[in-house]
């Protein structure tokens, strides 16, 4: 598989397998922005793999990583010759009543009391944390995720906003991101207007399907006329985006329900939509237990309601971006992929790559220079760090060279769906196809089966690979291959 000299060709042999050669640079071809449809090939591979929002992932994190780690890297990012600015996520783990399809981080409670004990201990967390950072690297980005962040009434969510600013040095740049995901039975147009005021440009609604015999079987009974409600408040009070969250493959889900909810979703005309398909793992997640198997949507069933999807946003003029997520072609996911700035991490697709994460509560992740670290899961141990004054670091990983290289070409795959071959050797100093070579082999079976194409300088996956990116990117993952992940398995299917 060793390349001659220069710079080095991926393309098909006529035996089905790969080989490299010397080449001249291609002008690329553009990006496919849709995929097509082959149910027998999505069956084919529909097998357990991560998602990507990080390589590597995280159950290959450890609890040898620690504040001592965590504050020499927050240094180092501080010395660099250009120091990179700041994304903040702000982890609310707290719902109100529990939804049975879920896997998230979350503690169920109705006493809303609850939520000032939390800033509390947040905004103590932000004064430990902050003068880690210099003061002049700019927040470009900040992210409220849970759980229910609106678990937090306005006024709570104004404080804590308003103490980041305090610590951290907000950007006042057009394209600052402040994003909240917001339950819409919990929230009103008059709180939107006051979330709106507070800073917050963009939210997240969570649908998931408006079948009233879905809801009941998941717990999850959300009106129609509310939840429009919201969008049309998002609009109204100056949010530049709104994205609405679907699932698919849940319980007594069928065509016809799917169908209209897809309608009514389209015709509010979010900027964005992310369709998840349901990860049915109750022995991980206790909440699924609620779930009965039988009322589960069989494999085909639920092949079919991705597809209508698929075809439904197609159809009204959404591109694909990559995993789960659409967007319209005027919004700023769409333009970053088109140009190649779109990153992809632990908040899912940004626009904003070139920053470090610094995560804050319960379970929440940082992405720091070279490295991942994780938050207590558990509220009791995170509160015990805070309330010593300590970091509630849990676990992390510093990462090797080998990790910055693969969590380069993954990235590359997950994001722009195509790998720059030319790019990665220079920007590593490798020879891609002698460092690769097993994941060359890996690909092959794909490349036979029409997911991926590698003209010269390039490993693209077709419109027909486009659904499987992460299958594609779990031929790059060492972690998979080598016994170092965990050994419960922790991810959901691919489709």
């Amino acid at each position: 598989m060793a390349p001659g000299p220069g710079l080095i060709r991926v393309k098909a042999r006529a035996g089905g397998g790969l080989q490299t050669a010397p080449m001249p640079t291609p002008t690329a071809p553009a990006i496919p922005r849709t995929w097509t449809f082959d149910p027998d090939l999505l069956r084919r591979y529909d097998r357990p793999g991560p998602r990507y929002t990080s390589y590597p992932t995280a159950p290959n994190f450890a609890e040898g990583f620690g504040e001592p780690e965590f504050r020499e890297l927050a240094r180092r990012g501080n010395d660099a010759p250009s120091p990179r600015q700041l994304s903040l996520y702000v982890h609310v783990p707290y719902c109100q009543s529990p939804c049975f399809y879920c896997g998230c981080n979350r503690v169920i409670t109705r006493d809303l009391s609850k939520g000032r004990v939390y800033l509390d201990r947040l905004q103590r967390e932000i004064a430990l944390v902050s003068p880690l950072f210099d003061h002049d690297r700019e927040v470009i980005q900040l992210h409220l995720g849970g759980g229910t962040p609106n678990f937090l009434s306005p006024g709570l969510l104004g404080e804590l906003v308003d103490g980041l600013g305090r610590q951290f040095n907000f950007s006042q740049a057009p394209d600052r991101d402040f994003s909240i995901e917001l339950d819409p039975r919990f929230v009103t147009p008059d709180d939107i207007a006051m979330l709106s005021a507070i800073g917050f440009n963009r939210t997240s609604l969570g649908v998931q399907d408006f079948d009233p015999v879905v809801q009941e079987a998941i717990n999850r009974e959300q009106g129609i006329d509310e939840t429009l409600a919201i969008i049309d408040a998002c609009r109204r009070y100056g949010m530049r985006s709104v994205n609405v969250d679907l699932i698919y493959g849940l319980p007594k889900q069928t065509l016809k329900g799917f169908e209209k909810t897809l309608a009514t979703v389209v015709t509010a005309r979010p900027d964005r939509l992310a369709i998840y398909g349901y990860a049915h793992m109750p022995r991980l997640f206790k909440a699924q237990r609620q779930i009965q198997d039988e009322d589960l949507p069989g494999a085909e069933d639920k092949l079919a309601l991705l597809g209508l999807a698929v075809e439904r946003l197609s159809a009204a003029g959404y591109e694909y971006i990559g995993m789960d997520h659409f967007a319209l072609p005027q919004d700023e996911l769409a333009r970053a992929q088109r140009d190649g700035s779109l990153h992809r991490n632990f908040m899912g697709y940004t626009t904003h790559a070139q920053t470090d994460l610094v995560g804050f509560g319960v379970s929440a992740i940082s992405h720091v220079g070279d490295s991942y670290s994780q938050s207590h899961r558990d509220l009791p141990s995170w509160e015990a760090s805070i309330d010593v004054g300590r970091l509630p670091i849990w676990r992390g990983l510093a990462l090797e060279r080998d990790d910055v290289l693969r969590a380069d070409v993954i990235q590359a795959l997950m994001c722009q769906g195509e790998i720059d071959v030319r790019r990665i050797e220079r920007a590593h100093g490798i020879s891609f196809g002698e460092y690769f070579q097993d994941a060359l082999a890996a690909l092959r079976p794909l490349q036979d089966d029409g997911l991926v194409q590698c003209p010269p300088g390039t490993i693209r996956a077709t419109p027909r690979g486009r659904a499987l990116l992460r299958v594609i990117a779990m031929c790059f993952d060492r972690y998979l291959g080598d016994g170092t992940a965990s050994a419960v398995p922790r991810y959901s299917r691919a489709i």
